[in-house]
């Protein structure tokens, strides 16, 4: 298995070769920056051999000048180095996005259902990012920060390897505090931080989608539940994670601070043992100016690498993403197109991922070319799970589902959609104007097309009351539908997108009673000729269906028209019961009745 840093360099292709050169050159220009201090160091010794004929010291603008030059070619190394690796960087985080992008495409409309918008938008954007800023800075950086220290060592004890090794001994202290903030535990964490970031991201993103329905019933954020204890979550890592690090970290930065505290009173003491005190104390000055360095160095590899388990941590996730498994294309012979509509469950099992209960146990059923059928049923019972696997938002564990007699798996991912419309329970609208959200089924359409199938779905009220009509923006200053206006909208979508087969998931969930009776005339229309499977609470909607599928618990306990299951007197008659008491509710005189 390849290691992370290879995995991210994959994703450069050739480009990963100008980041070997950059991390090349970084070395050089940290070995270059060193120059400098031995230019001080030598002139300091020059001064003091020449104490008190300063003036006789020779060769101090020489030394300088090397400084100079050595210091301006080491910013222009180092400048290169970013130059390549920024270049190498962008590529890469450019083809983390295109390929997980282009993977997501292909995967089941299921993983949808389990990935919120908000996560998958942050796993995309923000893990390509951090990987983009790890190459493009702290990659070069760390290449340095690590040639650094081996140059530093010779030159710690090529002076006077007495004061070198004092210089040392803080240096291991830290060292010791710093491996246990570093190593598993930190990579640990740093999963666990972008976690809770992901969660918060993914949970504010549902509550800004949700907002009109708190407002509407007058609730707080409080309301939201998995909005707050996602920010509950991140804020109580974050709190325990400082706390956790508040010894260890105190303890390495006193300890990387205190050579001073060691070097000094050693070169006080040592000074008078001196044979030549000129050249001792040369090295002492060359040492009290090299060693803060050495803290520099030292916190520059520790935040190296906390940004390089950040960029792991992202490359980690967004081969997440690539890892999943497409939906399976049929190819070659394997290719079929059904010539009838209608649709067979066959022995049907089928688990969500990542749960061992099944959401459907052994379920068939058949579904006649032209005619309606409903689900109804509790909460929870598979209802919208058996819709789902007709268009393949995920395959089947075992069992089949066919189409005019062709397995869904047989029949291309293209095709298959061009043969279902879908109207969920929550509608999505694009940002842009209700006539290309119209036109978004059928990007061809023409002008009319689209105002006949607005029509048909009880649109036109709608456009009436909208700034520019049908070519007004929905969510652009403050123009936003109703549940059910925008229910009608997706209506007018299948409607044009004419597909033989319909599925419906609580189209009615959010309508008011005037909006209901629309969508349900849009329905009659969008229904007519076509294959139509209806999920609904409201039994109203799926009194007149051809055969009617009462689903508890993953199994179909009940089936046949709604005189038939009336008169079984089960579990529909009763849901049918308690549906005519609840709509027969009134309030009158601050009572219910």
């Amino acid at each position: 298995m390849k290691s992370k840093q290879k995995r991210i360099l994959d994703f450069a292709g050739n480009y990963k070769y100008l980041t070997y050169l950059g991390c090349v050159l970084s070395g050089i220009s940290s070995v270059l920056m060193l120059v400098p201090f031995l230019c001080i160091w030598k002139i300091a010794y020059e001064v003091l051999k020449a104490m008190p004929n300063i003036q006789n010291v020779k060769n101090l603008t020489q030394y300088g000048w090397i400084a100079v030059i050595f210091a301006l070619v080491g910013i222009f190394v180092y400048g290169g180095a970013l130059m390549c690796t920024h270049v190498a960087a962008f590529r890469t985080a450019r083809n983390m996005r295109s390929k997980a992008l282009h993977h997501i495409v292909k995967l089941p409309l299921g993983y949808f259902d389990a990935n919120g918008t908000g996560r998958l938008r942050r796993i995309i954007d923000e893990s390509a990012g951090q990987t983009e800023t790890f190459l493009a800075h702290i990659l070069p950086d760390l290449a340095g920060a690590l040639v650094t220290p081996v140059a530093m060592l010779i030159l710690l004890f090529a002076f006077d390897w007495r004061l070198g090794l004092i210089s040392l001994i803080p240096i291991i202290i830290s060292m010791f505090f710093l491996s246990r903030m570093m190593g598993p535990n930190m990579a640990e964490a740093m999963k666990e931080y972008q976690n809770a970031l992901e969660d918060m991201n993914n949970e504010a993103v549902e509550y800004i989608r949700g907002i009109p329905v708190v407002k509407t019933f007058g609730q707080t954020v409080f309301s939201f539940k998995n909005f707050h204890d996602s920010i509950m979550g991140y804020k109580k890592w974050a709190v325990n994670y400082t706390i956790s690090l508040r010894i260890p970290m105190c303890n390495y930065t006193v300890s990387m601070n205190s050579v001073f505290a060691l070097l000094i009173p050693a070169g006080i003491l040592m000074i008078r043992a001196a044979v030549n005190p000129q050249k001792f104390l040369s090295d002492f000055i060359f040492y009290c100016i090299f060693t803060p360095i050495i803290t520099v160095i030292m916190n520059k590899i520790m935040f190296s690498s906390e940004n390089l388990m950040l960029a792991k941590d992202a490359v980690t996730r967004i081969n997440g993403i690539l890892e999943e498994k497409v939906l399976k294309e049929p190819t070659g012979n394997g290719r079929k197109t059904p010539a009838r509509m209608d649709i067979e469950f066959n022995n049907v099992t089928f688990s969500y991922p990542g749960t061992t209960q099944p959401a459907i146990h052994h379920m068939s059923f058949s579904i006649k070319e032209g005619s309606m059928a409903a689900l109804v049923g509790p909460s929870g019972g598979g209802k919208t799970t058996v819709a789902s696997l007709i268009p393949r938002f995920f395959d089947t564990a075992q069992g089949s589902i066919t189409i005019g007699g062709v397995d869904v798996r047989d029949i291309p991912t293209e095709e298959l959609m061009n043969k279902v419309s879908f109207v969920f329970q929550n509608t999505r609208l694009f940002k842009t104007s209700l006539f290309e959200n119209i036109r978004f089924s059928k990007p061809d359409a023409t002008r009319e097309q689209v105002m006949k199938a607005a029509k048909a779905a009880q649109c036109e009220e709608i456009f009436d009351k909208m700034p520019q009509g049908i070519d007004t923006i929905v969510g652009s200053k403050g123009t936003y539908l109703s549940g059910g206006e925008a229910q009608r909208i997706a209506l007018a979508r299948a409607i044009l997108k004419d597909a033989p087969i319909v599925l419906l998931d609580e189209a009615t969930a959010f309508a008011d009673p005037e909006n209901e009776h629309k969508i349900q005339e849009a329905f009659e229309v969008l229904a007519k000729g076509k294959t139509v499977l209806m999920i609904a609470h409201r039994l109203s909607t799926v009194k007149n269906a051809d055969k009617i599928m009462v689903i508890e618990g993953g199994k179909i306990k009940e089936s046949g028209t709604h005189e038939q299951l009336i008169k079984k007197a089960g579990l529909y008659q009763r849901m049918w019961e308690e549906y005519k008491t609840s709509i027969s509710w009134k309030v009158k005189e601050g009572k219910v009745s």
